[in-house]
């Protein structure tokens, strides 16, 4: 029988599973393998990337042979076919040129949203499309269900890996075709059923980092492509207390890697990124992980996605995230005539970042969300009056 659902095997442990819990539940299905990275040993020069040339990883830095390797053993244990896509084009096109452009303008992005909206629910979806197949699987941690008027995305029963804040650009016709077999399961569970069916990858480590380009040191990968640009490091008020090597390398809250030491007239505590100048190339800094700098009460965001494709009103109060695995925030939403959005939070919070994502949930529901333009921080307040 061809396959009636096409999982997205990355080659680690939750794929794995994935496609083990819907053959073993008689879904005929097949694997499929995605390269989103080109990797042939050589580094891309910043030259390259103003060409809009595809980027290339320096061998050894990403895992991509060792997950395809360890998919095909999968796929071979499951006794299901596999087949395999070069995204690479469409992930420089539709996620990583995005990523170094928000860089370059001094804004953190958050590449795995993207990389979810383009890559795995759009060009994997057409792949299995093209294949034959009614609907994908993946390995995420989510739920879908099926209610009056349409599809709703849930939180994951295991909340500390829920990745819903990462799949809130999704849209109806995409969790009609999308299943998520290991919504319902915590991490733990998962393990004992890989290694009860003596997958290849029970005992692989998750991956982490930037998606689809793994780990590895993130300021130098950075410089790959956009080249150390020093200046000074600053107090809110004005006092130099070092140099950096680019302001892009840092974001708001950041306290590794400044290698600022004893400062004569401040007092022996870590230091924290509070604030970014661009156009004068000054990276702001302040002591105590709790600066008064770093703390907002309101955004601004840009044109908001609603997963039901209209938000519950004009103006409603619901919880937010503007970070993976944040606490529920209570939060006060108001929808602009441009779709843009005002949120402004029962309590101050920290380290808001524009570039991010501001998501929007009614209790375990998750309405949708925007990335963050703008907050009420008193030092980005500074800065774009300055700026005006």
């Amino acid at each position: 029988m061809s396959a009636r659902t096409v999982v997205g095997m990355s080659g680690g442990v939750d794929s794995s599973v994935a496609a083990l819990l819907l053959r073993d539940a008689g879904e005929p299905i097949a694997g499929l393998f995605m390269q989103n990275w080109a990797d042939d040993g050589d580094a891309q020069d910043s030259a390259g990337a103003a060409e809009g040339r595809m980027p290339k990883a320096a061998r050894g830095d990403c895992r991509a042979e060792d997950d395809r390797r360890d998919a095909v053993a999968v796929c071979g244990r499951l006794g299901i076919p596999i087949h395999f896509r070069d995204f690479s084009r469409e992930y420089w096109d539709g996620v990583f040129a995005h990523f170094l452009a928000e860089y370059a303008a001094g804004r953190t992005p958050n590449p795995d949203v993207l990389c979810n909206r383009e890559i795995k629910f759009k060009h994997f979806l057409d792949a299995a499309r093209e294949l034959g197949a009614e609907a994908i699987a993946t390995g995420h941690y989510a739920r879908v269900e099926r209610a009056a008027g349409g599809h709703l995305l849930l939180r994951a029963a295991d909340r500390s890996k829920d990745q819903s804040y990462f799949l809130h650009q999704l849209g109806q016709q995409q969790l009609a075709a999308t299943r998520f077999p290991l919504g319902g399961l915590l991490k733990r569970e998962v393990r004992r059923i890989a290694q009860e069916a003596a997958l290849p990858t029970a005992a692989k480590k998750d991956s982490t980092g930037i998606c689809f380009i793994g780990e590895r040191d993130f300021r130098e990968f950075l410089s790959r492509y956009l080249p150390a640009c020093p200046g000074e490091m600053r107090t809110p008020d004005g006092r130099r207390i070092g140099e950096h090597p680019g302001v892009f390398y840092f974001t708001l809250g950041q306290r590794e890697g400044l290698n600022i030491g004893g400062v004569r007239g401040f007092a022996a505590a870590p230091w924290y990124v509070v604030g970014k100048d661009v156009a004068n190339n000054v990276l702001y800094v302040d002591q105590g992980a709790d600066s008064p700098w770093l703390r907002s009460q309101a955004l601004w965001s840009e044109p908001a996605h609603w997963i039901a494709g209209h938000p519950p009103a004009a103006r409603f109060d619901c919880t937010a995230q503007t970070r993976y695995r944040q606490a529920d925030e209570p939060c006060e939403v108001a929808v602009r005539d441009d779709g843009t959005l005002q949120v402004r939070f029962a309590r101050p919070q920290r380290a808001v970042t524009p570039g991010q994502s501001v998501v929007l949930y009614d209790g375990e529901v998750c309405l949708g969300g925007a990335v963050i333009a703008a907050t009420d921080a008193p030092l980005e307040q500074r800065l774009r009056a300055a700026a005006a």
